[in-house]
C-alpha cells in the first residue's frame, strides 16, 4: 500500500512530472492567451457576436491577460498540491502565491471595466482598483516575507520511522487531492461553459477555488488530527491550528466581495508570517514531512 502510495504520487506529482506539466503550463498559457486575443478582436469587428455577461471577457484587449493568469493559477494549484507531503508551512506558502495572483488577475481584470472621470473626481471603479493595488503589494510583501522566514527555520536532519510512515499519509492525502483538483476543475469548466450557453459566463475567483480550497482545509485538518497522533506538545498544534485558521481565512475571502476580500487575503498572509515568527526561535529540528 505504501509502496504503491509513493508510486503514484511521483508519477503524478515528481519531479520529472512537475518539469512535463510546467512546461505544459507554460504552452497552454501562451496559447490561450493568443485565443483569447482572438476573440477579442472576431467580437469587435463584428464576425461573431459574444453577448450575455461572457461578454466582460471580450470587451477591451485587456481581458485577454485573464487566460494565461487562469492556466498559471490551476498550475499554482497542482504545486501546492506537491508541497502537502512538506509541511504545513510550504503548503500555506503557496496558499499565499495563489492569493496573490488572484488579486493580480483581478486587478487586470477590473483594468478593462474603469470608466475615466474628469478633474479630481475618483469613479468607484478607480477608488476599489486602488485599494486592490494595495492589497496586491501586501500580498506580495507578506509571500515574500513568509518564504524568508520559513526558509530560515528549515533545519536538515534524519528521518525517523514515525516521520517516514506520517510522510508517506500525506503523500496519500495529497495524491487525493489531486483526484479532487481535476474533478472540480472539470466541473467548475464545464459548469461555466454550460452558464455561457444560457446567457451567463460572468468569471470570478469563485469559480473552483471556492470548492477547491474548502477540499484544502478538510485536508489540512485530515493533517492536523494525524499529525497530533505523533507530537503532542500543544507549541505543534497551536502552529498547525494557526495555519489551517490562514487557509480558512483565504477561503473566506474568496467568496467574499470588495473591501471586505481585500482585508481578509492580507490578514491570512499577516496571520502566517506572525505564526512563523512565533516559532522562528523553535531549537527542534525540522525536516521534510515533520508535522509543522
Amino acid at each position: 500500500m505504501l509502496k504503491w502510495n509513493k508510486v503514484v504520487f511521483e508519477l503524478c506529482m515528481g519531479d520529472e512530472a512537475e518539469e512535463r506539466i510546467r512546461k505544459a503550463a507554460i504552452v497552454f498559457a501562451v496559447v490561450g492567451f493568443f485565443v483569447h486575443i482572438g476573440f477579442w478582436a472576431l467580437d469587435s469587428t463584428g464576425r461573431i457576436s459574444i453577448t450575455g455577461e461572457a461578454a466582460e471577457l471580450v470587451s477591451s484587449p485587456l481581458s485577454s491577460l485573464y487566460t494565461p493568469f487562469s492556466i498559471l493559477l490551476v498550475y499554482e494549484v497542482y504545486q501546492l498540491i506537491r508541497t502537502i507531503p512538506d509541511s504545513f508551512s510550504s503548503s500555506v506558502g503557496k496558499q499565499y502565491e495563489i492569493a496573490t495572483l488572484l488579486v493580480v488577475r483581478d486587478i487586470l481584470k477590473r483594468l478593462s471595466e474603469v470608466e475615466s472621470s474628469e478633474g479630481w473626481e475618483i469613479s468607484s471603479d478607480l477608488g476599489f482598483l486602488l485599494v486592490e493595488c494595495a492589497a496586491f503589494l501586501a500580498l506580495f510583501y507578506t509571500s515574500l516575507t513568509y518564504f524568508r522566514i520559513s526558509d530560515k527555520s528549515t533545519k536538515s536532519g534524519d528521518m525517523s520511522g514515525d516521520i517516514a510512515f506520517f510522510v508517506e499519509a500525506k503523500r496519500l492525502v495529497a495524491n487525493f487531492m489531486l483526484i479532487v483538483f481535476l474533478l472540480t476543475a472539470a466541473y467548475s469548466f464545464f459548469t461555466w461553459i454550460a452558464s455561457v450557453q444560457d446567457g451567463g459566463g460572468s468569471v470570478s475567483r469563485v469559480i473552483f477555488f471556492l470548492d477547491f480550497f474548502t477540499f484544502l482545509i478538510l485536508a489540512d485538518i485530515l493533517i492536523l488530527l494525524v499529525s497530533y497522533w505523533f507530537y503532542t506538545d500543544f507549541g505543534n498544534l497551536a502552529r498547525n491550528t494557526g495555519f489551517v485558521l490562514s487557509t480558512v481565512i483565504i477561503r473566506v475571502a474568496i467568496s467574499s466581495e470588495g473591501v471586505s476580500a481585500m482585508v481578509l487575503f492580507t490578514l491570512s498572509g499577516l496571520l502566517g508570517i506572525a505564526i512563523l515568527r512565533m516559532f522562528a526561535q523553535d531549537s527542534a529540528p525540522k525536516v521534510r514531512g515533520n508535522p509543522e
